[in-house]
Protein backbone atom coordinates (compact mmCIF):
# COMPACT_ATOMS: atom_id res chain seq x y z
CA UNK A 1 0.00 0.00 0.00
CA UNK A 2 1.19 3.41 -1.00
CA UNK A 3 2.29 4.71 2.72
CA UNK A 4 3.02 8.43 1.62
CA UNK A 5 -0.90 8.31 0.09
CA UNK A 6 -2.83 6.90 3.18
CA UNK A 7 -0.74 9.73 5.88
CA UNK A 8 -1.53 12.28 3.88
CA UNK A 9 -5.09 11.56 4.78
CA UNK A 10 -5.31 9.78 8.02
CA UNK A 11 -2.55 11.66 9.77
CA UNK A 12 -2.41 12.14 13.88
CA UNK A 13 -3.47 15.73 13.28
CA UNK A 14 -6.77 15.21 11.38
CA UNK A 15 -8.17 13.08 14.63
CA UNK A 16 -6.91 15.48 17.61
CA UNK A 17 -9.56 17.72 17.52
CA UNK A 18 -12.50 14.74 16.77
CA UNK A 19 -14.28 15.45 20.12
CA UNK A 20 -16.13 11.80 19.90
CA UNK A 21 -12.07 10.00 19.84
CA UNK A 22 -11.25 12.17 22.37
CA UNK A 23 -13.24 10.32 25.26
CA UNK A 24 -10.29 7.44 25.25
CA UNK A 25 -7.82 10.22 26.40
CA UNK A 26 -4.16 9.24 26.22
CA UNK A 27 -4.50 5.85 24.75
CA UNK A 28 -5.33 7.55 20.96
CA UNK A 29 -1.98 8.95 21.84
CA UNK A 30 0.11 5.45 21.27
CA UNK A 31 2.05 5.50 18.43
CA UNK A 32 1.30 2.31 17.08
CA UNK A 33 -2.00 3.21 15.94
CA UNK A 34 -0.68 5.96 13.79
CA UNK A 35 1.88 3.66 12.17
CA UNK A 36 1.25 2.23 8.45
CA UNK A 37 2.36 -1.59 8.61
CA UNK A 38 0.68 -4.38 6.93
CA UNK A 39 -0.39 -5.80 10.34
CA UNK A 40 -1.88 -2.80 11.60
CA UNK A 41 -3.51 -2.11 7.99
CA UNK A 42 -4.74 -5.08 7.46
CA UNK A 43 -6.45 -5.21 11.21
CA UNK A 44 -8.22 -1.74 11.02
CA UNK A 45 -9.25 -3.02 7.32
CA UNK A 46 -10.79 -5.74 9.33
CA UNK A 47 -12.33 -3.50 12.54
CA UNK A 48 -13.43 -0.61 9.94
CA UNK A 49 -15.74 -3.34 7.96
CA UNK A 50 -16.89 -4.89 10.72
CA UNK A 51 -18.20 -2.26 12.37
CA UNK A 52 -19.75 -0.80 9.79
CA UNK A 53 -22.28 -3.76 9.51
CA UNK A 54 -23.33 -2.91 13.68
CA UNK A 55 -26.69 -1.11 13.44
CA UNK A 56 -26.18 0.94 16.29
CA UNK A 57 -24.70 4.89 16.36
CA UNK A 58 -21.36 5.65 17.03
CA UNK A 59 -19.98 3.06 15.24
CA UNK A 60 -16.73 5.01 14.76
CA UNK A 61 -16.48 4.57 18.52
CA UNK A 62 -16.60 1.04 18.51
CA UNK A 63 -13.99 0.97 15.44
CA UNK A 64 -11.79 3.25 17.64
CA UNK A 65 -11.97 1.37 20.46
CA UNK A 66 -11.17 -2.04 18.78
CA UNK A 67 -8.10 -0.38 17.05
CA UNK A 68 -7.03 0.64 20.53
CA UNK A 69 -8.27 -2.67 21.82
CA UNK A 70 -6.19 -4.63 19.32
CA UNK A 71 -3.59 -2.19 18.06
CA UNK A 72 -4.45 -1.36 14.69
CA UNK A 73 -4.39 1.69 12.79
CA UNK A 74 -6.92 4.14 13.99
CA UNK A 75 -7.77 6.18 11.23
CA UNK A 76 -8.22 3.28 8.88
CA UNK A 77 -10.53 1.65 11.02
CA UNK A 78 -12.34 4.90 11.77
CA UNK A 79 -13.03 5.99 8.02
CA UNK A 80 -13.56 2.31 7.14
CA UNK A 81 -16.83 2.47 9.27
CA UNK A 82 -18.23 5.21 6.41
CA UNK A 83 -18.94 2.70 3.67
CA UNK A 84 -22.46 2.34 5.85
CA UNK A 85 -23.00 5.74 5.50
CA UNK A 86 -26.41 7.17 4.83
CA UNK A 87 -26.72 6.99 1.12
CA UNK A 88 -25.69 3.18 1.39
CA UNK A 89 -27.19 2.00 4.42
CA UNK A 90 -30.51 1.00 3.48
CA UNK A 91 -29.35 -1.00 0.94
CA UNK A 92 -26.59 -2.98 2.98
CA UNK A 93 -29.08 -3.24 6.23
CA UNK A 94 -31.84 -4.58 3.72
CA UNK A 95 -29.27 -6.98 2.02
CA UNK A 96 -27.72 -8.18 5.74
CA UNK A 97 -31.77 -8.54 6.86
CA UNK A 98 -32.46 -11.12 3.90
CA UNK A 99 -28.87 -13.13 4.56
CA UNK A 100 -30.16 -13.55 8.25
CA UNK A 101 -33.56 -14.64 6.79
CA UNK A 102 -32.00 -17.01 4.76
CA UNK A 103 -29.26 -18.12 7.60
CA UNK A 104 -32.29 -18.26 9.92
CA UNK A 105 -34.68 -20.51 7.72
CA UNK A 106 -37.46 -17.26 8.49
CA UNK A 107 -40.06 -16.03 6.11
CA UNK A 108 -40.22 -12.62 5.49
CA UNK A 109 -43.59 -11.45 4.54
CA UNK A 110 -44.61 -8.41 2.78
CA UNK A 111 -42.73 -5.53 3.37
CA UNK A 112 -44.72 -2.37 3.57
CA UNK A 113 -42.55 0.66 4.83
CA UNK A 114 -44.65 3.21 6.59
CA UNK A 115 -42.60 6.47 8.50
CA UNK A 116 -44.02 6.24 12.15
CA UNK A 117 -42.64 5.20 15.45
CA UNK A 118 -45.28 2.59 15.61
CA UNK A 119 -44.00 0.76 12.71
CA UNK A 120 -40.75 0.79 13.79
CA UNK A 121 -41.33 -0.67 17.43
CA UNK A 122 -43.95 -3.43 15.41
CA UNK A 123 -41.65 -4.46 12.29
CA UNK A 124 -38.55 -4.71 14.70
CA UNK A 125 -40.57 -6.74 17.33
CA UNK A 126 -40.80 -9.21 14.33
CA UNK A 127 -37.80 -8.82 12.19
CA UNK A 128 -34.71 -8.29 14.90
CA UNK A 129 -33.90 -11.73 14.84
CA UNK A 130 -32.55 -12.29 11.07
CA UNK A 131 -31.66 -8.73 10.77
CA UNK A 132 -29.50 -8.81 13.51
CA UNK A 133 -27.85 -12.53 12.56
CA UNK A 134 -27.51 -11.07 8.92
CA UNK A 135 -25.54 -7.82 10.09
CA UNK A 136 -23.31 -10.52 12.09
CA UNK A 137 -22.55 -12.41 8.83
CA UNK A 138 -22.34 -9.13 6.71
CA UNK A 139 -19.62 -7.73 9.08
CA UNK A 140 -18.02 -10.72 9.93
CA UNK A 141 -17.53 -11.63 6.10
CA UNK A 142 -16.71 -7.90 5.19
CA UNK A 143 -13.93 -8.09 7.97
CA UNK A 144 -12.91 -11.09 6.84
CA UNK A 145 -12.65 -10.02 2.78
CA UNK A 146 -10.98 -6.14 4.15
CA UNK A 147 -8.58 -7.88 5.68
CA UNK A 148 -7.54 -10.40 3.44
CA UNK A 149 -7.71 -8.01 0.44
CA UNK A 150 -5.10 -5.28 2.05
CA UNK A 151 -2.76 -8.14 3.22
CA UNK A 152 -2.90 -9.23 -0.91
CA UNK A 153 -2.62 -5.67 -2.10
CA UNK A 154 0.34 -4.59 0.77
CA UNK A 155 2.02 -7.93 -0.74
CA UNK A 156 1.90 -7.07 -4.59
CA UNK A 157 3.35 -3.71 -3.32
CA UNK A 158 6.01 -4.99 -1.31
CA UNK A 159 7.37 -7.68 -4.34
CA UNK A 160 6.90 -5.00 -6.92
CA UNK A 161 8.98 -2.81 -5.34
CA UNK A 162 11.41 -5.18 -4.89
CA UNK A 163 11.44 -5.77 -8.07
CA UNK A 164 12.06 -2.34 -9.24
CA UNK A 165 14.82 -2.51 -7.16
CA UNK A 166 16.45 -5.52 -8.24
CA UNK A 167 16.16 -3.87 -11.84
CA UNK A 168 17.36 -0.60 -10.75
CA UNK A 169 20.80 -2.55 -9.03
CA UNK A 170 21.33 -4.14 -12.49
CA UNK A 171 21.14 -1.35 -14.45
CA UNK A 172 23.86 -0.03 -12.54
Amino acid sequence: MPKNFLKKFFSKQNFKDDKSISIFGEFIHDQNLWHMRRRSVAGACAIGLFCAFIPLPFQMVLAAGLAIIFRCNLPISVALVWVTNPITMPALFFMAYKIGTFLTDTHSGPFEFELSLNWLFTELRERWKPFLVGCLFAGTTAGLFGFIVARVLWRIHVVSFWKKRKLRKLRK
